[in-house]
């Protein structure tokens, strides 16, 4: 019986790897996507021998559709995509040039929605699939400290759900998930406090468990759901004035 099989992209965080290892643990074939591909092929060989799994990897640059064709034709029916694309930039740089502030707004929205339209489409033929966004809390409501890569979230957060309205009906589910703040190599510059923090394993699991369950909308610990109601609570004329 042929084994389930999952399309990671942005296959080289922190948080896509321990995806990784967490559905190759289940008994899922695996095919990594990303621009690295002596990474890839390293993280290849690693489940290969740890799990005994299919481990396919594509060279792959998401702001250069051309590149996307190789992996939209591969025949492998793809069961499970997670998106682990996501550029945190710096707000002061994307300020003052307009390049940055742009990189930040392709990377985490432009160019993501349309290879996760074409995955969406690759589903519907099939007639089955499970598409996750990993979003941000950063998109909830915009804040001076981070407003390009949180408007980009926004925009992200606001695709899925459309997603999930229009596809539903080709049996293709789609899962947002909001991770709150996770000790990655893109935030090692960033002081956390420990218990509104996750691991890329915690985000792992908590995927693998809205995948079975077919969650719709994630929160990777729940106290950024109550978080995030607190936020968006506060009048205008208050938050403005608030540093954040």
């Amino acid at each position: 019986m042929a084994k389930n099989n999952i399309l990671i992209i942005g296959a080289e965080s922190d948080i896509a790897l321990a995806c990784a290892h967490q559905f190759a643990s289940k008994g899922y074939d695996i095919t990594l996507v990303g621009r690295r591909l002596e990474k890839l092929q390293l993280i290849q060989r690693d489940l290969i021998t740890r799990y005994q799994t299919d481990v396919k990897v594509f060279e792959f640059d998401l702001l250069e559709p051309s590149s996307w064709q190789e992996i939209l034709n591969d025949s492998t029916q793809v069961d499970v995509a997670i998106s682990a694309v996501g550029l945190l930039g710096e707000q002061k740089d994307a300020m003052a040039d307009f390049e940055v502030a742009k990189n930040i707004i392709e990377t985490n929205f432009t160019y993501l929605t349309g290879f996760l339209e074409q995955i969406a489409n690759k589903m519907k033929v099939q007639q089955t699939g499970t598409i996750v966004g990993i979003s941000s809390v950063a998109g909830e409501r915009g804040r001076g400290s981070n407003y390009y890569y949180g408007s980009a979230k926004a925009g992200f957060t606001a695709f899925l759900s459309g997603l999930r309205n229009e596809y539903f009906k080709y049996n293709v589910h789609v899962i947002t998930v909001k991770p709150g703040y996770v000790d990655t190599k893109m935030t090692k510059h960033l002081e956390f406090p420990k218990l509104l923090t996750a691991s890329p394993n915690d985000v792992a699991n908590k995927i693998f468990q809205a995948v079975y369950k077919r969650r719709n909308t994630v929160y990777c610990l729940p106290i950024w759901y109550l978080i995030m109601v607190i936020l968006k609570s506060i009048p205008e004329i208050f938050f403005k004035r608030m540093k954040l």
